[in-house]
């Protein structure tokens, strides 16, 4: 398997400009200009079966069943999606749903997730991805801040965590339910509504600046923003899927990501689409070996995952990766959180080969740094800036609040200066807007840049180090500590697969370190154990910056998009009240 040139070729009717940006390529490459309708179900489908690829496979659907007898797979063509989609689009239409009308999805890893979204943006409304594990209350804020028209789900959905509040959703006009048979009062079928429609729906004449998709982040605090993205979003999907994973036709890929995150809709819906790939898409729950399966079984090539499914993964330990055939993965790559120095090195033990941090935020809609296919693997670095976006590193104070002279912010200088990630705005899958909060858009720029939030370093060659979220920095005896740093250590340790460090207060030090890990399955779980972690926590980190205590936990709590819970942690060691953090999220891409 090799790379595509992701470039389609130059003719004599349509030669390359004389200058041609990084974003520009990729324009090409889908055949659209910026003043060209850009639908993105017209270029993620319908250009295929017009370009001749009707039949093939764009989609399986691995089923829940036992993978290697293939129980419950189903096969999806480029074809029936797009006369699918069509239907889907052509039941709006019939609804009354109007161009720019919201449509949210609570439907999981389901075929009718992707005929949805597409139908929806065929017909010229915007989609709102759910994640399907939220409950009533983060549902229901998420379609009122969004103002849902329509919502598709399935029965059992809906009568679990939507129908006791219908009537708080007063806009909320069409439940579209996707089961067959009878559903519940107040919903249509949408099988029977698709199967009834004659009007089937062309894509819409929609422009690159027309509203696309709505992605929900809260951030650390505060109510769910809902982050505003663009048909031209697009041509930054495909143009880092073919740069960092050199995604090409003739790929099997995998992207372990819900569609209710932006990944599973950057990356698990729109990229791999509109390269051409066939997509693998598993409705079943992680389990290590049905993974391994799973990889196996399909010859998958490019596997785009999490950080949490790599440390379940180390713990089930890599004998059981080698016992199977994975030979046909060239690419293995991460997003969720920073990937630690010891898990790019575990996967080159697994795998062959190191797994391929990236990293992003839901407001950039695409990936912004990595370490791509055809680069050397720094282990623990972010990676580089990818060709088509400005990214500088602004000095900031210890409590994460930006430096200014003269008024204005200001670079770092020096490779082991920390600093905050800053993008220059302009690239094609950067948010427009946060919905109805203009404030909270505002404050995420300064003097030109787009303030991310994440503290990292960079060094000499120009890659970046991830040190921490600006409000997770732990300043200790005139140290500034990022958790992370302190986390790769602890997880270099054999027995140690997961870590979450945190600080709490010290009227002498400022705050103390604290660390609590997860050791691998037959590890001893005693106190030698610990005493082992921490005499290897001191070496590598000395006695002032090591850990004070060291705790061996079962698991660590996480985010819904696989970043460690160090707010809870500390309130746990705190004993203080812990909150409900069963919807937290973060900024950063899930």
């Amino acid at each position: 398997m090799t790379a595509i040139n992701w470039l389609k070729p130059a003719t004599d009717a349509h030669p390359p400009p004389r200058t041609e940006s990084y974003w520009d390529r990729a324009r090409r490459f889908l055949g659209a200009t910026p003043e060209s309708p850009t639908n993105l179900a017209a270029l993620t489908v319908d250009q295929h079966v017009a370009d001749g690829r009707g039949d093939d496979v764009a989609i399986t659907f691995v089923g829940k069943g036992a993978i290697d007898a293939g129980e419950g797979d189903t096969s999806v063509t480029y074809g029936e999606l797009a006369e699918r989609s069509a239907r889907f689009a052509g039941v709006l239409q019939d609804l009354g749903v109007c161009p720019g009308d919201r449509v949210f999805l609570l439907t999981g890893p389901s075929p009718e997730t992707f005929v949805a979204a597409l139908g929806t943006w065929k017909a010229g409304c915007v989609v709102s991805p759910l994640f399907a594990a939220f409950g009533p209350e983060p549902i229901r804020q998420r379609l009122e801040i969004g103002e849902a028209r329509v919502l598709v789900t399935t029965a059992a959905m809906y009568r679990r965590k939507i129908q006791a509040q219908r009537e708080r959703l007063a806009g909320l006009e069409h439940v579209l339910v996707v089961d067959d048979g009878p559903v519940p009062d107040g919903t249509r079928s949408l099988p029977q509504s698709m199967a009834e429609t004659t009007a089937v729906r062309r894509p819409a004449d929609t422009g690159p600046e027309d509203l696309a998709i709505l992605h929900f982040t809260s951030g650390t605090t505060g109510t769910p923003k809902a982050a505003v993205h663009v048909h031209d979003a697009l041509v930054a999907h495909v143009a880092t899927a073919m740069d960092v994973f050199g995604l090409a036709p003739d790929d099997v890929y995998w992207c372990t990501a819900d569609p209710g995150w932006v990944t599973g809709t950057s990356y698990g819906i729109l990229a791999p689409l509109a390269v051409g790939a066939r997509m693998i898409v598993d409705q079943g729950g992680f389990d290590a070996t049905r993974w391994y399966h799973l990889l196996e079984r399909h010859r998958v090539t490019v596997w785009y995952t999490a950080p949490t499914a790599i440390r379940m993964l180390m713990r089930a330990g890599v004998d059981l990766a080698r016992a199977h055939d994975l030979s046909a993965l060239r690419v293995v790559a991460s997003v969720g959180e920073p990937l630690s120095a010891e898990a790019v090195r575990w996967g080159e033990s697994a795998f062959g080969q190191p797994i391929r941090d990236t990293w992003w935020q839901t407001e950039t809609g695409a990936i912004m740094i990595a370490n791509s296919h055809d680069e050397e693997v720094r282990p623990g670095s972010m990676g580089r800036a990818l060709g088509g976006v400005t990214i500088g590193l602004l000095q900031c104070t210890d409590d994460g609040e930006l430096v200014r002279h003269n008024g204005a912010v200001a670079e770092v200088d020096d490779p082991s200066q920390l600093g905050m990630i800053a993008i220059r705005p302009g690239w094609p899958s950067m948010f427009r807007g946060y919905l109805h909060a203009e404030e909270r858009y505002e404050a995420a720029f300064a003097d030109g840049w787009y303030l991310s939030g994440d503290l990292a370093r960079r060094d000499a060659e120009g890659s970046f180090w991830f040190v921490g979220r600006a409000d997770d920095v732990i300043k200790t005896a005139g140290h500034l500590i990022g958790p992370f740093e302190v986390e790769q250590v602890l997880t270099a340790h054999p027995d140690v697969v997961a870590a979450g460090v945190y600080g709490v207060p010290d009227e002498v030090a400022g705050e103390l370190i604290c660390a609590e890990v997860v050791l691998r399955d037959g590890a001893p779980h005693d106190e030698a154990a610990v005493t082992d972690v921490m005499a290897h926590a001191r070496r590598a980190l000395g006695g002032s910056l090591a850990p004070r205590t060291i705790t061996v936990v079962d698991d660590l709590p996480y985010t819904r998009s696989g970043k460690v819970m160090r707010r809870l942690l500390r309130a746990r060691a705190l004993g203080l009240p812990e909150g409900d953090t069963s919807t937290l999220e973060t900024g950063a891409a899930s």
